[in-house]
This record gives C-alpha cells, sequence and structure tokens, in this order.
C-alpha cells in the first residue's frame, strides 16, 4: 500500500494540519516509510508468545483494598454552585 500526495492532504484535512504543497511529498515518503515497517513487524512470527507490558518482569506493588480517606461528602460538595443529597447538579446539555 502506497500512500500519494493526494492521501496525505486528505488526511492533513481531516487532521485540521496544515502543510506546504512542498512538504506533502516528503510527508508521503516518510508516511511509506512507516508503513513499510509495519508490513515488516507483520512478518514476524509471534505464535506462543505472551503479550506483556514490559521487557523485564516486575511483580505490581500490592496494598491493602482499604478506604483510607471517606465521609467527606459535605466538604466536597461544598463550593459546589448546586448539590442535592451529597451529589453535584448539574444543568442539563444534551436534549
Amino acid at each position: 500500500m502506497a500512500i500519494d500526495v493526494a492521501t496525505v492532504k486528505k488526511v492533513a484535512s481531516l487532521s485540521r494540519l496544515r502543510e506546504s504543497d512542498e512538504r506533502l511529498q516528503s510527508l508521503a515518503g516518510e508516511l511509506n516509510g512507516i508503513l513499510g515497517w509495519i508490513e515488516q513487524l507483520n512478518e514476524v512470527d509471534v505464535t506462543g508468545v505472551e503479550p506483556m507490558t514490559t521487557a523485564i518482569e516486575m511483580p505490581q506493588p500490592m496494598r491493602e483494598d482499604v478506604v483510607t480517606d471517606g465521609d467527606k461528602v459535605a466538604e466536597i460538595v461544598a463550593n459546589a454552585p448546586k448539590s442535592v443529597d451529597g451529589f453535584f447538579v448539574v444543568p442539563k446539555v444534551v436534549e
């Protein structure tokens, strides 16, 4: 799949980016290079490889699941323009 100048111009427009006509050709080349790398990655055999979030296995720090700071409803809604039963009241924005 190759990206031409017209496609770059359309994507830039959809992204609300302004690029000069001189720059569009180089952007098309850069995007084609990126797509080439993606095609190379698609060729890698990853069967049996588990997904991971980091290359180094690290245990996640655990803590007790206890409430440490609560019962502050009155303090939280004290500065609200309007509240009812401890909840913020906001104007309806969707009809």
